[in-house]
């Protein structure tokens, strides 16, 4: 008897270790997502009508140059200029994504009050590949206003092609398309039962409606035909940025109250130049990581709540500069850039990022990285010909 005693007092340990072990291995789990930027296909129609038949923006890729010394141009992918439609192209971007560790694609999502843009990567590509349900997909509403920059000539007007603000009758046409055809799929990334949905530009969403007030009641109809359609409603996501970027972005007076009065369910950002400064024309990768770990300090002190944090890859938006043009840092295309950003510097921001969130015990588990395939931005974690696989070794490193 006292050996069987002994026996289960021995063993009974183990099994509560093993037990608590899974527990604190789960609570440390943090959902690595990544924004997808769908312009890297041929065909679509006002692609069409602006810049060609068989124009992408591999085409700005293929023709960049370098702009000064040192000026790492032009980069050249991996695994060549690939069109995104393709749902044997998707299968293997989505199967090495699942494969070094991302587990949701946040697609820039494009649409207008005449209509999609860039909708053949996700509906054609994306959706019909046979491995999509490896991994998650969600939405940001890239609601900006669309100029004409691919490529941008200094000094002439910006001619503005695709006005982002939707009127109140368009945008509940526009729930009624995510709710059937999106928010309802398997795949489609869910938080505690609700469709993540995130606003990038809230100026322009609430210019629609005319009001706050009316902009909330907007959600929630949105929110109701989630819940109608068998979810648990809406995950309201709002990208906070200090810094415009595009020429057509205004930042917003006041984001720690536009989250309350709105009932926004988290917050998050798209990419650190939008809190970080770039004094130099070669601004070290590490100098940037260090502001913007400035910026989510404070917000995660002023925002009521949750930050989801962002790590970029890097920045330069060089290629969607006219050749022809004087480069210099003018304003967006023509910017400063990010230098040093090797995969060694991103993966030791990703091990401080993952550190930060898991020494707050009671903070999200959740962060993205931009950017899936920001070529023509200079952030992205897709193979080139110089780094190889060398960005997604760093997030399966620190995060699988």
């Amino acid at each position: 008897m006292k050996l069987i005693l002994l026996s289960i007092c021995t063993v009974f340990p183990i099994l509560l270790s093993a037990k608590t072990d899974k527990k604190v291995s789960e609570s440390k789990k943090i959902t690595v997502a990544a924004y997808y930027f769908p312009n890297y296909h041929t065909g679509d129609p006002r692609n069409i009508k602006s810049k060609g038949q068989n124009w992408s923006e591999w085409d700005l890729i293929k023709s960049a140059k370098p702009r000064f010394q040192g000026h790492k141009q032009p980069k050249v992918p991996l695994w060549g200029y690939t069109d995104e439609k393709d749902p044997i192209v998707m299968e293997q971007k989505i199967g090495a994504a699942a494969e070094y560790g991302i587990d949701c694609l946040i697609f820039d999502w494009y649409m207008y009050e005449d209509g999609p843009y860039l909708n053949r990567c996700l509906d054609e590509g994306f959706l019909k590949a046979k491995n999509t349900g490896k991994i998650k997909f969600a939405f940001m509403w890239a609601n900006h206003d669309w100029n004409d920059i691919h490529p941008y000539t200094k000094g002439t007007p910006q001619k503005l092609l695709y006005p982002g603000k939707i009127t109140e009758k368009r945008f509940d046409e526009i729930c009624d398309l995510l709710v059937s055809n999106y928010f309802i799929l398997p795949n489609y990334w869910k938080i505690e039962g609700k469709a993540y949905f995130s606003i990038y530009d809230i100026q322009k969403f609430m210019d629609g409606f005319g009001s706050i007030k009316a902009t909330k009641e907007a959600m929630k109809r949105l929110n109701d035909k989630a819940v109608a359609a068998g979810l648990k409603g809406v995950h309201w996501n709002i990208v906070a940025w200090g810094r415009p970027v595009l020429p057509v972005e205004k930042v917003p007076a006041d984001y720690p109250e536009l989250i309350k009065n709105l009932g926004f369910d988290s917050a998050t950002s798209y990419v650190w130049v939008h809190h970080v400064g770039l004094p130099d024309r070669q601004t070290d990768f590490n100098k940037a990581r260090d502001e913007y770990f400035t910026f989510w300090e404070k917000a995660k002190k002023e925002f009521s709540v949750p930050y989801f944090p962002n790590a970029s890859v890097g920045w330069d938006p060089s290629p969607r500069c006219d050749l022809k043009s004087e480069w210099g840092n003018f304003g967006y295309p023509f910017t400063n850039t990010i230098g040093n950003n090797t995969p060694e510097n991103f993966k030791q921001a990703l091990q401080m990022i993952k550190e930060k969130m898991l020494i707050d015990s009671n903070g999200p588990r959740i962060m993205n990285i931009n950017s899936w395939n920001e070529w023509t931005e200079g952030s992205y974690l897709e193979p080139d010909t110089k780094n190889k696989f060398g960005y997604l070794e760093a997030i399966k490193s620190v995060f699988k």
